[in-house]
């Protein structure tokens, strides 16, 4: 749970996250302003990859990205 909300924090906050869904080994999000990605901190929370399109960002995790995006999930719903 607390990769999930370095993750949550690098993607800018619970409020800037629009949707994300895991897909085999990415985390595909949606973001309502991607100038709040912090991609540094996005790497230094595990992640192998990040690749952003507009405000379209797939954060590459490795094979727990379902484990990651449930407890995503988890913190967003909390909030």
């Amino acid at each position: 749970m607390a990769d999930a909300a370095k993750i949550v924090a690098a993607l800018g906050g619970p409020d800037n996250i629009i949707e994300i869904e895991p897909c085999i080994t990415r985390l595909r999000t949606e973001v309502r302003d991607a100038s709040r990605i912090d991609q540094a901190a996005l790497r230094a929370a595990g992640a192998h990859g990040v690749m952003a399109a507009g405000n379209i960002v797939q954060v590459v995790v490795g094979p727990e990205a379902d484990t990651i995006a449930s407890d995503i999930d988890d913190l967003l719903d909390s909030a």
